[in-house]
């Protein structure tokens, strides 16, 4: 442990300036005594260290880990109000806290220490530090006065003491005043002495005689010298007068005084009387009285008559701070001698000082669930009275659940002694009343306030076992049924409640899907919108929970009843309402005043008024034969049926609930009065057609309605793509490198629609290359265009193009082989309008060309009259007779050789180079033109009015059979 010699002691003596030696010497011997008994240390270090300066390795030293320390909350409990050191838990030093003053704290007293105990709790434990404090020589030696005055007679003889002032030295041990030195040293010599106490003082004893008519003065210096180092010393000057002869000295009584005195007299109180005798007579006789070696700036606490010798209090006394007084009483006759004597005093205890009450360990609050026996605090109680006045007891007040243990010397346990309940008692005021045995006793008391901290041991509970409300049906989402609520004596978490369906089923769904509850304040809401007609009653398990640890819970049922709402309107049962078959009730002609028809059956899912039903005539074929029973929808007559009531009767009938609103159904009843059922049978269509014709009345309209809009859809779509074809065939054919020369035929030269062929044909011109030449070039097979004739009066022909168009494709153009030279046309062969508005022999097909053609524009026509070859072979006049092959699905590949066959428009003749098979198609050609004008003629005016339709082509079974399919239709 010399480890606190190099830092603190070291330290501590620097800061006194003193020499190295010296600091290296009390380095030595300042050694920490460490002592293991019973859980005891004890240390030891220099007075006036500086504040944060190591004293002791708590921890180490008695063995404790520094967590333990942590967790015991590791505590100094000192006695007194000086705390001198503190102790660092986190490292288990013990270190100086403020400065230390051995002589304020002990005086004179050797050794001198102080003692505290370190405090650990869970478990509690109580361990003893003793701290010796080692003196430094900080104290030089001061005598009471600075100046000594003798007077001396001459007569005295050699080896006369003189007892000098002593020179006080509050540092003990080696520091202590060590000796006196004297000078000059002719007259005089000093004799040191020691005392029981181990102070010393010194005298003068006169060595050679004084003559007074040689010298009637003498000054010297009696230096006081300690044993520190360096040394320090205190000098007083000494100052001698010779007298005349006086050879008696004053004698005491006794040599020592013997007085007690009780702490905190008055003053003026005697304590002791002391005398001394004079041998001399009349004046050299006279002594008086006084103190030596009394400490300069101390406060006097006696006073002594210099004359009487009584002595007597004057000051404070206090058996706590000093318990025995030791004091030197001078007797001197009037020519200076004197003698010496000791006087005594013991000072006796009284019960002056209440006892003190520290709570050494106390958190302030206990858990409720403590079991008995659980210590609340640590108590100690100190009293600094001796004897039985600093015998203290500790009780508490009376009624409470705890008791007082002794625990060690002067400390004191509180601990529990019943079970604890915060619900009943939050807190506990604990007056703590500590009594000493002093007469009379002193008593002091300290109330402290105990706090019970909350235990999860009380479940929520609920103010009702079971919760009802109602609810109407079809309500909305999200609204709120009822609210329940728990409550929890407990406080803070484990009062903090929560609510919770407890999982259930109803109709194979969970509860969830139909209620749900907030968690926090126990409102119920709807999930969704109820009905009253699929459930009428819920019954719910609501949980409330705490939130302690482990939590606590309570259940509750909430029954919930739905109310009915008017939301179903009847149903009717019968009379059943068909749309297939007719169902009527027969009436004979002969039935009487209130013959019963029927009944009409209605009920109505709702409950209650909703559920009453009445019924009601709306209206009726005849209203004065028939009526409806108000309550039980009965029909009967309401007169005698006679002949002339018509055979079908219509009956409709109300049936209305009773609700607010009210809800209703409408049903029809059919009657038929007859007598037999041939009658009734021959209404039956009657009744059908007009039921089909209600039934079906809707549907057209919503048929036609589409149909409209699908037309209207479908030719905006047709304008749009013909508009952005035309300006793109015009795009291609702009920026064409082909050296296109667009042929127009005499009153065939319009592609577009404003040619010969004005109103019912119109088709595409395959132009060449070059018309001064007669081969005929093609861009392309014109695979990719259709025609499709409008039968519409403009005659106008719409040209729509599929995927891929011609005029992309410039550089692989393919050319067809010239024609035969075998085949020629003849007058009446060469096409014509067919059905344009023209001249007769321009309508036979047999009016001449304007202008002779070349090979390369005969060819032209006749492909264009291939195109339409077959228009009016299968298709009826909706269609101007086109073939489905010229569908928009048809293309030029379906032409058929123009080398092998040629088809006329308007006419199902088709040339090819046979003349025999020329000969047949010219006289059927001629045929269908006649039997065309017969038609012509047999119109209608306004059939005449309309422009005129293409001639007709020959039946084929094929189209016979769609012929006939649109006659039936």
């Amino acid at each position: 442990m010399d480890i606190f010699g190099r830092t603190g002691a070291g330290e501590a003596l620097k800061s006194t300036g003193w020499g190295l030696r010296w600091q290296v010497r009390v380095s030595i011997l300042l050694v920490c005594v460490l002592s293991a008994v019973n859980g005891q240390i004890r240390y030891s270090i220099p007075e006036e260290m500086r504040k944060g300066l190591f004293v002791g390795d708590v921890a180490k030293d008695l063995g404790l880990d520094i967590k333990r320390l942590i967790s015991g909350r590791a505590q100094l409990v000192i006695d007194g109000n000086n705390q001198y050191v503190e102790l660092n838990p986190n490292k288990g030093h013990l270190v100086v806290k403020e400065r230390i003053d051995r002589e304020k704290l002990c005086g004179q007293k050797s050794p001198c220490s102080f003692s505290l105990e370190i405090v650990l709790e869970n478990p509690l434990e109580l361990f003893s530090i003793t701290i010796e404090i080692q003196d430094i020589n900080d104290h030089a030696p001061a005598f009471s006065k600075k100046e000594l005055n003798l007077e001396i007679s001459e007569s005295a003889p050699i080896g006369t003491v003189f007892l000098l002032d002593s020179a006080a030295d509050p540092d003990v041990g080696i520091n202590s005043l060590h000796s006196y030195s004297l000078k000059p040293t002719d007259n005089f010599v000093i004799k040191q002495h020691s005392r029981a106490d181990g102070s010393k003082y010194a005298e003068m004893v006169l060595q050679s005689g004084l003559d007074r008519e040689k010298q009637s003065e003498h000054s010297l210096i009696l230096t006081a010298v300690d044993g520190g180092d360096p040394q320090r010393t205190g000098t007083v000057k000494i100052h001698i007068t010779v007298l005349d002869a006086n050879d008696n000295a004053p004698i005491f009584t006794e040599s020592l005084y013997k007085a007690t005195v009780i702490e905190h007299s008055l003053g003026g109180t005697a304590v002791a009387k002391v005398s001394a005798i004079d041998a001399d007579q009349g004046y050299n006789g006279n002594v008086t009285y006084s103190f030596t070696h009394m400490d300069e700036g101390t406060p006097p606490l006696f006073n002594i008559d210099p004359y009487s010798g009584e002595i007597k209090v004057t000051g404070a006394i206090d058996y706590e701070t000093v318990q025995n007084y030791e004091i030197h009483i001078q007797a001197k006759d009037p020519w200076g001698l004197t003698s010496v004597s000791k006087l005594i005093i013991d000072i006796l205890d009284v019960n002056d000082n209440t006892p003190i009450i520290t709570m050494t360990s106390f958190s302030g609050k206990i858990a409720e669930d403590a079991i008995p026996g659980t210590v609340v605090a640590l108590i100690s109680v100190q009293d600094v009275d001796s004897g039985k006045n600093g015998q203290v007891r500790l009780n508490i007040n009376e009624n409470l659940p705890f008791k007082i243990k002794t625990s060690l010397r002067n400390y004191y346990t509180l601990v529990t002694e019943k079970g604890l309940d915060r619900e009943k008692v939050s807190s506990y005021n604990i007056t703590l009343i500590a009594t000493d045995e002093g007469l009379p006793p002193l008593s002091s008391m300290n109330t402290v306030v105990l706090d019970i901290t909350d235990v999860n041991d009380n479940a929520p509970a609920f103010s009702k076992n079971v919760y009802s409300t109602y609810i109407m049906e079809n309500n909305s989402p999200r609204v709120s049924v009822v609210a329940i609520q728990a409550t929890d004596p407990d406080r803070g978490q484990n009062a903090l409640i929560s609510y919770y369906l407890i999982d259930s089923e109803l109709n194979g769904n969970p509860i969830s899907t139909y209620f749900s509850i907030n968690s926090e304040n126990g409102v119920i809401h709807s999930v969704r919108s109820l009905d009253y007609e699929q459930v009428k009653e819920f019954k719910i398990h609501v949980k409330a929970q705490d939130g302690g640890s482990p939590p606590l819970s309570s259940n509750t049922t909430v029954l919930i009843y739905v109310k009915d709402q008017n939301d179903n309107a009847p149903q009717v049962l019968y009379p059943v309402q068909t749309s297939s078959s007719l169902v009527a009730e027969m009436v004979p002609r002969s039935a009487d005043v209130g013959y019963l028809v029927t009944k009409v059956v209605a009920v109505d899912v709702d409950s209650g008024q909703n559920a009453w039903l009445s019924y009601k005539l709306q209206k009726a074929t005849d209203r004065a034969l028939f009526e409806v029973g108000l309550q039980n929808g009965e029909i009967r007559t309401i007169r005698q049926v006679n002949d002339k009531d018509a055979v079908k009767q219509r009956l409709t009938v109300v049936v209305e609930d009773n609700g607010q609103p009210s809800r209703s159904a409408t049903v029809n009843v059919n009657v038929a009065v007859a007598d037999s059922f041939p009658e009734v049978l021959s209404e039956f269509t009657d009744f059908t057609h007009d039921k089909e014709y209600n039934d079906n009345l809707t549907f057209y309209l919503v048929l036609a309605l589409a149909v409209v809009s699908f037309l209207f859809i479908t030719c905006l779509l047709i304008i749009i793509s013909v508009k952005i074809y035309r300006w793109r065939q015009s795009r291609v054919l702009y920026h064409s490198s082909l050296p296109v020369i667009p042929y127009y035929p005499p009153r065939y030269a319009d592609t577009l629609g404003t040619g010969t062929l004005q109103h019912v044909y119109n088709y595409e011109v395959c132009r060449t290359t070059d018309s001064r030449k007669s081969d005929c070039k093609f861009v392309r097979p014109c695979s990719q265009n259709v025609l499709i004739m409008d039968p519409s009066s403009t005659g106008t022909m719409q040209r729509m193009q599929s995927e891929q168009n011609i005029l992309d494709e410039p550089d692989s153009p393919l050319e067809q082989k010239p024609p035969n030279a075998d085949w020629r046309f003849t007058q009446g062969q060469r096409p014509g309008p067919s059905g344009a508005g023209g001249p007769p022999e321009m309508a036979m097909g047999t009016g001449p060309w304007p202008n002779p053609p070349t090979e390369a524009e005969q060819l032209q026509a006749l492909m264009a009259a291939a195109n339409v070859s077959e228009a009016t072979a299968t298709l009826g006049p909706g269609t101007m007779g086109l073939s489905t092959r010229y569908s928009p699905q048809f293309t030029l590949q379906h032409v058929p050789d123009y080398r092998q066959n040629v088809y006329i428009p308007g006419s199902t003749a088709t040339l090819t180079s046979n003349p025999q098979q020329q000969q047949q198609q010219q006289q059927m050609l001629m045929q269908q033109q006649m039997v065309a004008q017969q038609q012509a003629l047999q119109a209608q005016p306004s059939e005449a009015s309309a422009q005129p339709e293409p001639p007709k082509a020959a039946q084929t079974p094929a189209s016979k059979k769609k012929s006939t399919k649109k006659e039936k239709k």
